[in-house]
């Protein structure tokens, strides 16, 4: 079984996280899921009844859990997703902080040159913002703000979530079929 590392952080945007839960259970992954402490507070604002799709991580963490697997470099796993990405995450992973596990998990994923995408959601983006995104993929990281697009003709917000999430899997070269692909101009 594939491993791979999904962190949570305290920016909007949970729906976008937990249809990643279900998306990469779906693909047989085994899921290490952290979860920050700002992350349970917006969970509570932005996601109602999301326990039942938290519990479908094989491993669950919390921010300060040091000790955890996915805080050694010799932890293989496919790569790491931090969705939502808040700025303060953003800044610390790009300015390689690991006062956290989140921060530390993505450090390490970095220095192993393994993928590390990042889902910054924040609008607008100041110029710090800016710089820390650059910073972020000059190490490694791929930036994918969750920026949707409408040639799949979107019916309905699930369908925004899913396309957004079909992009971070394939990302990470993971097959889905989440959306419509661009097909050209006909």
């Amino acid at each position: 079984m594939k491993k791979i590392v999904l962190a949570m952080t305290g920016a909007s945007g949970m729906p976008y996280g937990l249809e990643l839960v279900r998306q990469l259970k779906k693909h047989d992954f085994e899921l290490y899921l952290v979860i920050s402490d700002a992350a349970r507070s917006v969970l509570s604002l932005e996601a109602a009844g999301f326990e039942p799709t938290l519990a479908m991580a094989d491993h669950v963490y919390n921010q300060n859990d040091m000790g955890a697997p996915i805080a050694s470099g010799s932890f293989l796993h496919s790569g790491m997703i931090v969705c939502p990405c808040s700025m303060a995450s953003l800044s610390a992973i790009a300015n390689g902080l690991g006062n956290n596990l989140i921060h530390r998990a993505a450090d390490v994923t970095l220095k192993e040159r393994r993928p590390l995408v990042l889902v910054p959601r924040e609008t607008p983006y100041s110029r710090i913002h800016l710089e820390n995104m650059l910073k972020a993929h000059d190490s490694g990281a791929v930036i994918l703000p969750p920026s949707p697009g409408f040639y799949h003709f979107p019916q309905n917000i699930e369908d925004l979530i899913k396309h957004i999430a079909g992009r971070i899997l394939d990302s990470l070269n993971i097959e889905n079929n989440l959306f419509n692909r661009w097909k050209g101009i006909m």
